[in-house]
């Protein structure tokens, strides 16, 4: 599309000096962007991007733009949340179009609910652009439907890890009987914790486990195993995050309907 058909599109919002916009860039292909957020990118003058983000969304932003590299990986050294909140309210004050940049959805496991209620606290106005999750676009990109009439008629997503970075206080029992298929995120970690738990709750060791690594993205690496044997398997299989994890009857699904040509692992 040119610039100049894209500028035609109706109801594409004009970025304002001294906003922050605050955008999910979905699971990393470019192609998942929605039009808001690369209505964003054309716009801002700076963008405060994560770890996520993958770089062929970055080649969509205005030339000329400042680029704020605020990554949060697990177990490496990263911006602190509130200095990150804190440079960009900084630079929103200073008068500059402000393009925060989540991977995902900025409220789906993201941290855009804290930075928002910040915003607000500060007196910022700001725009919220939904994103694709990677629970919906990596499942979608491994073959695997997030629902399924014959399987499931709900789905949960579930956090790998809390605040303090340990296994989520839930009541797993509830959680594994309730809920057909699991979408786990960042949960890598303490996957041999979730697996026995989801075991001790009644989930047997046959059931079927898919690990997705670096989901939607050329380098996508689809691992399917059990329960009992995920944690092994993962560790065999050199996996590392970013990666979702799937359980339940859907994943078997993924033998009809694996349509990526990227290699599983």
């Amino acid at each position: 599309m040119t610039d100049l058909a894209f500028a035609a599109l109706p109801n594409l919002p004009i970025f304002e000096p001294g906003w922050v916009w605050l955008a999910g860039a979905g699971p990393g292909d470019p192609g998942l962007l929605t039009l808001h957020a690369v209505n964003a990118l054309r716009q801002a003058d700076v963008i405060v991007y994560d770890a996520l983000v993958s770089e062929d969304c970055l080649t969509l932003a205005r030339p000329g733009s400042q680029r704020e590299f605020a990554g949060k990986r697990g177990g490496k050294p990263s911006p602190s949340q509130p200095d990150i909140t804190r440079r960009v309210i900084e630079l929103a004050g200073q008068g500059l179009r402000v393009l925060r940049l989540k991977g995902g959805d900025p409220f789906v496991f993201g941290r855009g609910g804290e930075e928002a209620l910040a915003l607000a606290g500060a007196g910022i106005p700001f725009r919220i652009i939904p994103g694709v999750t990677a629970g919906i676009g990596g499942l979608a990109y491994a073959g695997i439907p997030v629902t399924h009439r014959t399987i499931n008629s709900s789905v949960t997503f579930v956090t790998g890890h809390d605040a303090n970075g340990e296994v989520p206080s839930l009541d797993w029992t509830a959680l594994s009987r309730g809920a057909p298929v699991l979408v786990l995120y960042m949960a890598i970690k303490h996957l041999d914790s979730i697996a026995a738990r989801l075991m001790a709750a009644g989930r047997p060791a046959d059931h079927p486990v898919a690990v997705i690594s670096h989901a939607t993205m050329p380098q996508q690496r689809i691992l399917e195993t059990t329960l009992g044997d995920c944690v092994a398997a993962v560790a065999a299989a050199g996996l590392e995050p970013p990666a979702l994890i799937v359980v339940g009857e859907a994943v078997r699904l993924r033998a009809q309907l694996g349509w990526a040509a990227w290699p599983a692992a």
